[in-house]
């Protein structure tokens, strides 16, 4: 049935439209105009993708290159006036400087010459002969390429293409793939170099190393976290008294457990004397600042559990009608595991760009037939653009979860015969979702986006400004007042994306008609909403924190030259945006259900010209 238009008689002769809402049969393109926007944006993105792929190199970060610009473990190609480029490098993963004892930083490249070794040498080597006994036996060649192995003790000019004798032991070094000499001189000043050449970097360039050091665990968290996600939808969907109190005591547990190892973990770090890297000191501040935000959640939230548990048993009696409406339209359930799939393709994609983008520099042979490589200009402009891109597109990925859930609820709600619910519900809202409404879900997407920024560039800002007294202060303000209005305005575009299902009509419209008709309806249905949206944020907060603390545990092994603490906020991160993609189900279903219950409220009696489409036990 299509929306329909009524009368009804005001006071004195004024006579106004009361409209009556229904799911619409004849449709029309909303927002198209935001759906152009988006394609164009995402025109954009792809040529950044493009230009990262031709000039970046993420193997650099971790695998190490030689300085005639081959990268360790892999095909390489030539660069133009270095001979000794292009070589194939596939069986020689480790780094080795020909002058490991004495090394120096020359801005901001080490002085030495460095090369691809298939080995490191374990053995003191004292002369030539050691070098070419060494070379012929381990297959490992310790001078410049261009010298045979054969000459190594009759070239007049072996003293300068071999390394400086003696060569001391060396052991492989799992992060950076460099020979670490084991001589304990050689070793001090090898690592203050090392030390001061991290240190060097940027911060982002050492999260990018990071990420891809520690893109193992970051992967099996991931995993974890879906497992977890999986649990809760199975559990959320056969609700009993007892698993809401099993929840809420594994949150709290899990809040005052993972506060409790980040305190402990932060007062670790800072009295650990062997914390010198900037990499290691940079672990601290989030360290703390990760504490200092646990507890308060913490806080909150028990004190929160503490105020609502009064209302345990409507959010039992909630859960168990939302269970109804999801057994009739069972394949709801596997809605979020295709929003996950597409979201985790999209990810691969993004980290994948923004590793390339990290390492996009051009290889410029130097008068020596060395290579070095240039940073190219306005990298940072594409990274923040590409940052935005992750956000906008996750967020209108997950609107349009929500779209196609609210139609099928929709759909299912408006029917008069329960006993026969229409055919493919679900298909039937995706079809409608991509034929009419990509725009609207486009918008609303973009919404929720344009506050996340602001929160973004002050955190940048309070980065630069973290020397200043008040800037910390300053952040927690703001952020605070960003936040409010992000979360009002994702709780509104749910309603707006519902009542798009229902009318086909475009955003704006259709929240301005949602706003109007919960504002009326606010005092029926606020407080049981409410705290079964709490009890789903719990849900969520139960995901993460059983997911940090598994990646603090892992992490915490690798403290080594690694920037862990980002990847474990990006696995935080990745952790509830899953978690959400999963519970979502009940929770866009629960309010698609009591928007369609207000609608239903206002627009009929219950007689038998105006019958309710709610169940008996809604109304009850």
């Amino acid at each position: 049935m299509e929306r329909r238009g009524g009368r009804r008689q005001d006071s004195g002769d004024s006579v106004s439209e009361l409209p009556e809402w229904r799911p619409a049969v004849y449709r029309k393109c909303t927002d198209i105009l935001w759906l152009l926007l988006f394609c164009l944006f995402w025109a954009g993105l792809v040529f950044i993708s493009g230009y990262a792929v031709v000039a970046g190199a993420a193997e650099r970060l971790v695998l190490g290159y030689d300085s005639f610009g081959n990268i360790c473990g892999r095909k390489n190609t030539p660069v133009e006036g270095a001979n000794l480029s292009g070589l194939d490098m596939t069986n020689k993963k480790y780094v080795f400087f020909l002058n490991s004892c004495s090394l120096e930083i020359q801005s901001p490249k080490i002085s030495s010459l460095s090369l691809c070794v298939s080995s490191c040498p374990q053995q003191q080597l004292n002369s030539l002969e050691d070098l070419q006994s060494f070379a012929r036996n381990n297959g490992s060649f310790l001078c410049v390429y261009s010298l045979n192995v054969s000459s190594y003790t009759v070239n007049p000019k072996a003293a300068q293409l071999c390394p400086t004798l003696p060569v001391p032991p060396s052991k492989s070094f799992p992060l950076f793939n460099r020979c670490v000499p084991q001589n304990p001189e050689c070793y001090s000043k090898y690592a203050s170099v090392l030390i001061s050449m991290v240190n060097e970097m940027d911060v982002f360039h050492r999260i990018l190393s990071g990420i891809l050091a520690g893109r193992d665990t970051v992967i099996g968290l991931s995993v974890l976290a879906l497992a977890f996600s999986l649990i809760l939808v199975l559990a959320f969907r056969f609700i009993q008294t007892v698993f809401i109190h099993t929840l809420i005591a594994l949150v709290v547990f899990g809040l005052l457990f993972v506060s409790g190892v980040l305190w402990w973990l932060h007062y670790d770090y800072r009295n650990d004397p062997s914390t010198e890297l900037e990499t290691e000191k940079e672990n601290v501040k989030f360290l703390l600042g990760y504490a200092i935000f646990s507890t308060i959640i913490t806080v909150v939230l028990l004190s929160l559990i503490y105020v609502l548990r009064k209302r345990l048993p409507f959010s039992v009696q909630l859960f168990r009608i939302v269970g109804k409406i999801i057994g009739r339209i069972p394949f709801l359930l596997f809605q979020p595991l295709w929003t996950f799939l597409i979201l985790i393709v999209f990810w691969v994609f993004w980290v994948a760009v923004l590793l390339s983008l990290g390492t996009a520099g051009t290889a410029q042979a130097t008068s020596g037939g060395q290579v070095e490589y240039r940073a190219l200009s306005g990298i940072c402009y594409m990274a923040w653009y590409h940052f935005v891109g992750l956000i906008w597109t996750s967020e209108f990925i997950l609107a349009c979860q929500q779209m196609v859930i609210a139609g099928a609820v929709v759909t299912c709600y408006f029917n008069r015969n329960k006993n026969n619910p229409p055919p493919h519900p679900v298909l039937s809202s995706i079809s409608v979702l991509f034929c009419y409404h990509l725009g609207t879900a486009v918008k609303g997407s973009f919404l929720i986006t344009v506050l996340r920024i602001p929160r973004i560039v002050l955190l940048y800002l309070c980065n630069i400004l973290n020397q200043k007294k008040n800037a910390k202060h300053l952040f927690d303000c703001c952020s605070c007042w960003v936040c409010f209005p992000k979360s009002c305005l994702r709780y509104f575009n749910q309603h707006a994306y519902t009542t798009t299902a229902i009318n086909g009509t475009n955003f704006c419209t259709s929240a301005k008609d949602a706003v109007c008709i919960l504002a009326r309806n606010s005092a029926k249905l606020a407080s049981i909403s409410c705290f079964g949206d709490f009890l789903l944020f719990l849900g969520k907060v139960f995901v993460v924190c059983f997911t940090v603390f598994g990646g603090l545990m892992a992490f915490n092994y690798h403290r080594e030259l690694q920037a862990w603490v980002v990847p474990l906020l990006l696995v935080g991160f990745f952790a509830y945006l899953m978690s959400h993609s999963f519970l979502s189900v009940f929770e866009v279903t629960a309010d698609a259900m009591f928007l369609c219950f207000a609608i239903d409220m206002e627009t009929n009696d219950g007689t038998a010209e105006k019958p309710y489409f709610v169940d008996q036990e809604l109304l009850t």
